[in-house]
């Protein structure tokens, strides 16, 4: 029988040669326990670059996002709750949307740097800039709060559609659904 230890008198026991995923994320979750979270890294990191690998990404780029997977892992570990997805099921989802983030930001071409020096913007654009703001601000505000909250979320937090679901334990449709209303909303306002 393998030990996980975790502090004294508090351990993780194998079961039938397994280790219980669960409880050492469920120890990470509450307690921020580092050896519970190392034996995890331990499991999850080579399967999470060998998935990558298989996925058609370089071995280079995959230990990269295995690591960042793993770092979310720790630093989402609030987020983690067992009655909805397996350890295994949750780390293998932020690894795929790690991926498509990736393969999304390389499919963008980055943009080349203009030295034209510094250049004082038009009087004319900055005020008209800061009117669109005004206009956005005032159709942002008439939105429901259901709504607005989703759009803040996934524009000014950056985050993609399933970490939204993650955090507020919405569908992914429902999620997916009060964006493209708010978006539409947002639209009819603006023009």
């Amino acid at each position: 029988m393998r030990v996980v230890r975790r502090g004294v008198n508090n351990s993780v026991t194998e079961t039938k040669g397994e280790i219980d995923f669960t409880a050492l994320m469920l120890a990470v979750r509450d307690r921020q326990d580092r050896a519970a979270f190392a034996a995890l890294f331990q499991h999850f990191a080579p399967r999470v670059k060998g998935f990558l690998m298989k996925s058609g990404t370089d071995a280079a780029l995959a230990e990269d996002c295995a690591q960042d997977v793993m770092a979310v892992l720790w630093n989402k570990a609030a987020q983690y709750d067992p009655a909805r997805a397996s350890v295994a099921t949750w780390v293998f989802t932020i690894a795929r949307n790690r991926r498509i983030d990736v393969a999304r930001r390389a499919r963008r071409p980055e943009p080349e740097a203009l030295d034209w020096g510094e250049v004082e913007p038009d009087q004319a654009d900055v005020y008209e800039a800061g009117q669109e703001t005004a206009r956005l601000v005032a159709a942002m505000a008439g939105l429901p709060e259901k709504q607005r909250a989703l759009i803040q979320r996934a524009f000014y937090g950056e985050l993609s559609h399933s970490e939204i679901a993650a955090e507020t334990g919405l569908p992914l449709g429902t999620i997916k659904s009060r964006i493209r209303l708010a978006l539409d909303r947002l639209r009819q306002s603006m023009s």
